[in-house]
């Protein structure tokens, strides 16, 4: 006979305490040396983990499916972990997105600028412009599986091609589109970028980020190329960090137990505890939102005052192609509008919103607008602002959880300040709306080919 189970004790929690404390206490000391000298597993000091962290850590690297993860205090610390850990031992050269977050690129081209890091930008819709940009000191290539505010695709696979070809690692940014919709490790990323302030926690809450190492990356391919990685040091008691950790950890080891350990940019127990609870509702919330993105850009691409809609399924064949069969589920909760007006006519717009919410943030359960050129990409130069493709005309939205027809009333009443604003669709013509894969403007369709070949697009 079967041996039933036993019934778990009265009181058991079904969500996880919060470990909520600074310091971990050992034994005996002959197990504290062996965990700080990194010779054996366990928790030191919160700033480097704790269990909530851990936890939150390991069901990331699965949603990425990835090698392993390390939570950050934000999104942006996680970019400076993983380009410290890149490139801060030789003052390396980045090849970036020119469409990329503004707070990107402020830290890669003034912060870490002042370390010695150089950017050379290019488009992600054109991988020979990534070719072009290579150096020899090229460590890193940088970009969004989802770009911040446009909304388009890059040519992963092809980009990722060329930076393993030179020897670079690359770097991709998942904010925007979630392990939900996208897994960028199966298209070449070497390391995953999240804020998890955005869509992972999903309410607009807390503030943390997340560095993931998908395993695709091996510095002992290479050693000479990353000496820092492959090579004995005082820091890992003369080992190499490959040897503490292994060829597919090192770099997220360094990460950790360097920059985090001696910067500080952790994230607590009690953030990584309300993060998780957002990832438990993470695909029933994406998925909606990415529905209502798509059938509110269609209902924006005919509207007057309009002239243009930012969203792969207006971007033209080749963002067609990669919306429908490039591995994404969807396109995400962001997308930007161009509007037919002065920019007073598109502070107006702006101003008249009653329901749509004025903040920076994304992945929030309420829509926001923001103005990208007055607020997240303030400070960019004129050369970065024009390859950028943002204007002042430009709102990017990220679309809440709020029902698509009280949305939509609320769009056409604040654009009717530019044009007499037809009447907003009813709730069941909204909901039965397609979203037609055609496109307002045409965008150089060609697929990327090897460098010998390839045509001048200019």
């Amino acid at each position: 006979m079967t041996e039933q189970p036993k019934p778990a004790p009265l009181g058991t929690p079904i969500v996880a305490p919060i470990h909520h404390s600074a310091a971990y206490a050992f034994n005996t000391l002959a197990d504290a040396r062996e965990v700080f000298a990194q010779r054996a597993a366990g928790y030191t000091y919160a700033r480097t983990g704790n269990p909530n962290v851990t936890a939150l850590e390991s069901a990331v690297t699965k949603l990425e499916r990835a090698e392993c993860a390390v939570a950050t205090s934000s999104g942006q610390a996680a970019v400076t972990l993983a380009l410290l850990a890149l490139t801060g031992p030789v003052n390396g050269h980045v090849v970036a997105s020119s469409h990329l977050y503004g707070g990107t690129v402020d830290l890669l081209t003034d912060t870490l600028a002042e370390t010695g890091l150089t950017v050379t930008f290019a488009d992600p819709r054109y991988p020979e412009e990534w070719e072009a940009a290579v150096r020899p000191e090229t460590r890193v290539f940088f970009l969004e599986s989802i770009a911040n505010p446009l909304a388009d695709l890059p040519e992963l696979d092809a980009i990722a091609e060329i930076a393993h070809r030179n020897g670079a690692v690359v770097v991709v940014d998942n904010t925007v589109a979630t392990p939900h919709l996208f897994t960028p490790g199966e298209h070449g990323a070497d390391l995953v970028i999240h804020s998890a302030t955005k869509y992972l926690s999903g309410h607009g809450g807390p503030l943390g980020g997340l560095l993931v190492d998908t395993g695709n990356f091996d510095p002992t391919q290479d050693p000479k190329r990353w000496p820092w990685l492959t090579t004995p040091h005082p820091r890992w008691g003369d080992r190499s960090p490959v040897e503490v950790y292994g060829a597919k950890r090192a770099l997220l080891g360094v990460a950790r137990c360097k920059y985090l350990n001696d910067l500080g940019p952790c994230m607590t127990a009690i953030t990584a505890h309300e993060i998780l609870q957002g990832i438990s509702t993470l695909g029933v919330r994406v998925e909606r939102q990415s529905a209502t993105a798509a059938s509110l850009a269609t209902t924006l691409n005919r509207h007057p005052a309009v002239a243009r809609v930012h969203h792969p399924q207006f971007g033209g064949a080749r963002q067609e192609e990669l919306y429908e069969r490039g591995g994404y589920r969807g396109a995400g909760g962001v997308f930007s509008v161009d509007l037919n007006g002065t920019p007073e006519q598109v502070e107006a717009v702006v101003n008249s919103l009653r329901l749509i919410k004025l903040a920076a943030n994304i992945g929030d359960v309420r829509t926001l607008v923001a103005h990208p050129a007055s607020m997240t990409h303030c400070r960019l130069t004129p050369e970065q602002f024009e390859a950028s493709g943002i204007t002042e005309q430009t709102l990017r939205f990220t679309v809440g959880l709020e029902d698509v027809a009280d949305i939509t009333a609320d769009l056409f009443q604040a654009l009717s300040v530019i044009a007499d604003a037809p009447e907003a669709p009813s709730a069941r013509e909204t909901a039965a709306d397609p979203a037609p894969l055609h496109a307002r403007e045409a965008h150089r369709d060609s697929h990327y080919q090897p460098k010998d070949s390839v045509h001048d697009h200019h």
